[in-house]
């Protein structure tokens, strides 16, 4: 069974309001793909993109122990420490 997370508007619109201008931004790099722009200045785009994905996922990690984890842990489910443990690994490579 698939796991999903009803999020409150203030979150949901924050998250998609980033997920839309990484966007943004990974199309504005194939545009300087396309127009043979400058290897450096398509690196320091791409840098930004790395960063901005990073915070977005720090953004909703923050969420995920605030309200899944802590829910869980409270209903005596303590596997999802596990399931934490696992995603920070993966974050961390």
């Amino acid at each position: 069974m698939e796991k999903s997370k009803h999020r409150e508007s203030v979150e949901y619109k924050d998250l998609i309001h980033r997920l839309n201008r990484i966007e943004g931004q990974v199309r504005g790099v194939k545009k300087m793909v396309e127009e043979e722009r400058y290897c450096v200045d398509i690196i320091t785009q791409v840098s930004a993109i790395s960063a901005a994905l990073n915070s977005f996922n720090k953004k909703l990690l923050s969420n995920h122990v605030h309200t899944c984890v802590v829910e869980d842990i409270k209903q005596g489910n303590e596997e999802v420490v596990d399931e934490l443990c696992e995603i920070l690994q993966k974050l961390m490579k």
